[in-house]
């Protein structure tokens, strides 16, 4: 259990106990590695998605800290007769921060836990804590897993900024574990200039909420810090020599070879109509940001995940601008080009487009009578070639309401075809 605990040596020890044992690993969120390898069929995998009777989905807010957002959380906490976590991970100044909430609360009371304490008066102030002695718990990450207190429903965070995303996860699990429902606060320190790659971990772990959510964040967590040395110690970073979807990619064949599978045919597809179709900086500024996205992009094989990532995009950066629009319907376009068997689709300068069809999926005469009698008039089928299709373009429309009509004209084209 908590196998993101553990590092690869240790787990090889394990699993030299007995060499012919099954091995079962859970976790909530899985370290990159571990998850790579369940994506990659190296592992089985299996997930869960369904909550503890009467678990509510935890509220999570991400702000930057100040004393009226900590006042009110916790106020409202006490005013229902619960108990808070206020976690500050800083042993010399814990103290100091247990001071500052005596101050703002006098009538509270309040206990302070961490690992550099008596194993002895640790355990007495958890267990006191427990009893509802204590109305506030400042501690340390010691709170991380291992524990289950239903009548603690608010979790308070400092220095949010410097935790990974599976230790934000597991944190926000200790609250919200009984019937009431629970709010985590991820407080980052004010006018720090934060890392691409710490405000991406706040705004993950603030939009994956709800049961799966660990699975989720753990996904993003392997596109943040890579899937590490599948032949070595590394549990996480990106491979440097090859790139990583090319990497993956070449890991998945090879795993289909072994399994006795035989891969489908993979073939490029150029999509070149003259729209723009792109990410604009004014949509999203950071650069580092946008390469992300594209990244995202080259790895959606179907339909459901391209509508997650349109989703993605409303939900972090607002209503999409045209020229997004456009590559969401350009990426539709690609999509159903690949099943039909499309290698490219361009526009020419004589009002035409262009449709070629790859080698592995050539068109029979059959094929071309079945496209003729669907779309009289419309389609010139070129006679010395096998793979390639004339399509009148429409006149009169704008570069979206175009796009729409040449998704609207596969669909109906993989519908002859398939």
């Amino acid at each position: 259990d908590e196998e993101h605990r553990f590092g690869v040596v240790q787990k090889k020890k394990i699993k030299e106990l007995k060499k012919t044992v099954d091995v079962l690993t859970l976790s909530a969120t899985p370290i990159p590695r571990s998850l790579y390898m369940a994506l990659t069929g190296i592992y089985e995998l299996s997930t869960i998605f369904s909550p503890p009777q009467e678990r509510q989905e935890v509220e999570t807010e991400v702000a930057e800290y100040s004393d009226k957002i900590v006042k009110e959380a916790i106020l409202q906490e006490l005013t229902r007769k619960g108990q808070v976590f206020y976690l500050y991970n800083k042993v010399k100044t814990i103290h100091k921060v247990a001071g500052k909430l005596k101050e703002m609360f006098p009538e509270a009371k309040i206990a302070v836990a961490h690992g550099q304490m008596s194993s002895a008066k640790l355990e007495k102030t958890i267990i006191d804590f427990i009893k509802g002695r204590y109305d506030i718990l400042v501690c340390t990450s010691i709170i991380e897993s291992g524990i289950d207190m239903p009548h603690v429903n608010t979790l308070i965070v400092e220095n949010s900024e410097q935790f990974g995303l599976a230790d934000l996860y597991q944190l926000r699990g200790r609250v919200g574990r009984g019937r009431r429902k629970g709010y985590a606060y991820f407080l980052f320190t004010p006018e720090k200039v934060l890392t691409d790659q710490a405000k991406r971990r706040l705004q993950i772990i603030h939009q994956f909420k709800g049961a799966g959510a660990g699975l989720k964040i753990a996904m993003e967590d392997l596109q943040i810090r890579g899937a590490g040395n599948l032949l070595g110690k590394e549990q996480h970073g990106h491979i440097a020599s090859v790139g990583f979807t090319l990497y993956s990619q070449l890991l998945a064949e090879e795993v289909k070879k072994l399994k006795g599978e035989k891969p489908e045919p993979s073939f490029p597809i150029h999509i070149e109509l003259g729209v723009e179709a792109r990410i604009p900086p004014s949509y999203v500024p950071c650069k580092a940001w946008r390469m992300q996205l594209y990244q995202k992009i080259g790895e959606i094989e179907g339909r459901q995940k391209l509508f997650e990532f349109e989703e993605e995009l409303k939900d972090r950066f607002g209503p999409l601008p045209s020229a997004t629009r456009n590559l969401i319907h350009v990426l539709n376009i690609k999509l159903l080009a690949k099943k039909i068997g499309i290698c490219s689709i361009s526009k020419n300068c004589n009002k035409m487009i262009k449709v070629s069809f790859s080698p592995f999926h050539p068109l029979s005469f059959e094929k071309k009578e079945k496209i003729k009698q669907k779309f009289p008039g419309s389609i010139k089928t070129f006679s010395q070639d096998e793979r390639n299709l004339l399509i009148t373009k429409p006149e009169g429309k704008n570069e979206e309401e175009f796009l729409i009509w040449l998704k609207d004209f596969l669909q109906k084209l993989k519908d002859v075809l398939i």
